[in-house]
């Protein structure tokens, strides 16, 4: 069986543009599919055209040999009609032969060959290589994006996509075929026989046709309607699994469990929406149908009675309108499936064709960091708000290899000014450079690859604990990734570490968000990953914050050590931690209000002098 040869026709894995790329040698930049229903279909469709190419002419063939099944009969009960038995084969047997050639032989080659493409070739790579160019450009969007909606809900999106927008290229090639095949044949072969044969089936089909643009439009409201419910109904639910421990730890589990109910009460009343308007079409359609049987019936045995048809006509008249009947069903509930399945499609299109919201510009270059000296000039950002901003003015600039640390209440920009530096947003004005580079000129992922950053909030991969470390570098050793564990006082929990699959130490899986393991160790493994990428600059937002007095003076020599040669960011609340730094600058208001050295600080008594008075504790070495 050819099966291998259709499977390869698709390289599921293949980013878009990928064989214009090999054609003309140079890359070519990935875009978001149109966001026109059309476009969207054609975005994908285009990179299978073989493959939807094929499912049209095998639909055809499948759809012309089962219209002539009807017209066998009729020929069949012709023949009886006209040829003694004994005579039969001598004198028709060359008919039957071809007639059970056709029926033995090409149908079933024919619906071997429409097999093959749609379950061979579309089905499994074609579903897979829209899910993958999906991911890919969702998984390309700005940080914002991944802020305004549900995790649950975008995936959702990003599978769904796949296959609805699959069945309904594959369905909808097939009920056309057979409509416009079964009708134009039924009408044609019945004309020719006599033209009142043919007016059941006309009078049937503009019926048919009214029924249609009467139960599309609504089917298709409803079908999107019930999509979103779908998704968010997914959203609410993964939010409830991904912060299960708040919900247990609030006592929630019944508040949650109302929050959840609105969703699914939601889903079931457009489900049901979608649903009577599916039950109403089958009324009609079947109504319609019993009327094409009938009154095909009435009109074919009158002309018999009348003498002016034969009983081969009958014969062929009566299994044709049911034919068409059974086929309008068929059809009629494909459409449904259509329809909800371009519901999901165009939900989806929402997520999946949503221009980049931090696009790199064109002609964006790598970053070259020879020194690493950072500068923000005259930097404001206000997150959208119209007369707010909570950096305005902002003037900062840091020497290669300085370790300066920014201090100040809650709000005061200390983390806008990171996220800035990181490109995670646009400054509304100014600039910031990177040895005298802005940023905004330079790629994501080579401005991100010279950073290295602990955050306060560490999330881990749901992966063994040498994968979250060997994050921060790929091409490490398994030597190199202990020996970065070691040097971030890990090395002596992670030995000890054993997941429900029977995986130890270093193969261990850290659950979802690192969930298994304590905030402290998860710390640890988050600094052992920055070791171990060695980036050039570097940014510690409240790095120990989750560490016991004990270990933090462990962490505390090795980010000593890591900070050399390196220009480093730190943000703490806790000043005693960063109270070594070359230099401390206190922002207010967006600005830098003071900056100094922690003794040059203490001295001039305003507001760095005043957090310090409210503060008691530990002292970074340096």
């Amino acid at each position: 069986m050819p099966f291998r040869l259709f499977e390869s026709f698709i390289d599921p894995v293949a980013p878009p543009g990928a064989r214009a790329a090999r054609l003309l040698g140079v890359p070519v930049p990935e875009a978001p599919p149109p966001p026109g229903l059309i476009g969207f279909y054609w975005h994908f469709a285009r990179q299978a055209k073989l493959l939807v190419v094929a499912v049209f002419v095998t639909g055809f063939l499948v759809a012309v040999l089962d219209a002539l099944i009807p017209v066998f009969i009729g020929r069949v009960v012709s023949l009886l009609g006209r040829h003694e038995p004994g005579a039969l084969w001598a004198e028709a047997g060359g008919g039957l032969m071809t007639m059970a050639a056709v029926l033995l032989i090409a149908r079933p080659a024919t619906i071997l060959a429409q097999n093959l493409v749609v379950n061979q070739g579309i089905n499994p790579g074609f579903t897979s290589l829209i899910r993958w160019q999906s991911h890919r450009l969702v998984s390309r969007q700005g940080w914002p994006f991944f802020q305004e909606d549900f995790a649950g809900r975008i995936a959702n999106r990003v599978m769904q996509a796949g296959p609805a927008l699959r069945e309904s290229v594959v369905q909808s090639v097939t009920a056309v075929w057979y409509i416009l095949v079964y009708g134009s044949s039924a009408v044609l072969w019945l004309a020719s026989a006599d033209w009142r044969l043919a007016m059941p089936i006309l009078v049937w089909f503009a019926a048919y046709a009214a029924l249609l643009r009467f139960v599309v439009p609504r089917m298709r409201d409803r079908s999107r309607a019930a999509s979103e419910q779908r998704s968010l109904l997914t959203g609410r639910i993964v939010d409830a699994y991904t912060n299960i421990l708040s919900i247990k730890l609030f006592a929630r589990a019944e508040r949650e469990d109302a929050f959840t109910q609105e969703g699914v009460m939601g889903l079931t009343r457009a489900f049901q929406d979608q649903t009577r308007m599916v039950t109403l079409n089958a009324l009609l359609l079947s109504t319609l149908n019993a009327v094409l049987l009938v009154s095909m019936a009435a009109v074919a045995i009158g002309l018999w009675m009348q003498g002016r048809i034969e009983a081969a006509a009958v014969a062929t008249a009566l299994p044709m309108a049911w034919q068409i009947a059974n086929i309008s069903g068929w059809v009629a509930f494909n459409v449904a499936g259509i329809f909800e399945n371009i519901g999901v499609v165009q939900e989806a299109m929402r997520t999946i064709a949503a221009p980049p919201t931090e696009p790199d510009p064109p002609g964006a270059r790598p970053l070259a960091v020879p020194r690493g000296a950072i500068s923000f000039e005259r930097v404001r950002f206000g997150y959208g708000r119209e007369g707010s901003a909570v950096l305005d003015g902002f003037d900062l600039d840091i020497a290669p290899g300085e370790r300066v640390g920014l201090v100040g209440h809650s709000g005061a920009g200390k983390t806008t000014a990171v996220n800035l530096l990181l490109r995670f947003f646009h400054p509304e004005s100014g600039r910031i450079t990177i040895d005298g580079q802005d940023i905004a000129g330079v790629t994501q992922e080579s401005l991100r690859a010279a950073i290295g950053m602990v955050t306060q909030d560490t999330a881990l991969l749901h992966r063994s604990i040498r994968d979250n470390i060997r994050f921060g570098r790929p091409d490490a050793t398994d030597a190199e990734v202990e020996e970065a564990a070691r040097r971030a006082a890990a090395a002596d929990f992670i030995e000890g570490l054993s997941d429900w699959r029977g995986r130890r130490g270093y193969d261990a899986h850290a659950g979802e968000r690192g969930v298994k393991l304590s905030g402290g160790q998860r710390q640890r493994v988050a600094i052992a990953r920055v070791l171990l990428k060695d980036a050039p600059i570097l940014i510690l937002d409240e790095a120990t914050s989750a560490l016991d007095s004990e270990v933090e003076a462990v962490i505390q020599e090795q980010l000593t050590t890591l900070m050399q040669g390196k220009t480093v960011i730190a943000i703490a609340h806790r000043l005693s931690t960063i109270a070594n730094l070359d230099r401390l600058v206190v922002l207010e208001e967006g600005r830098v209000a003071e900056s100094g050295t922690h003794a040059e600080l203490l001295a001039r008594g305003e507001a760095y002098s005043r957090l310090w008075a409210r503060q008691s504790g530990g002292f970074i070495g340096g």
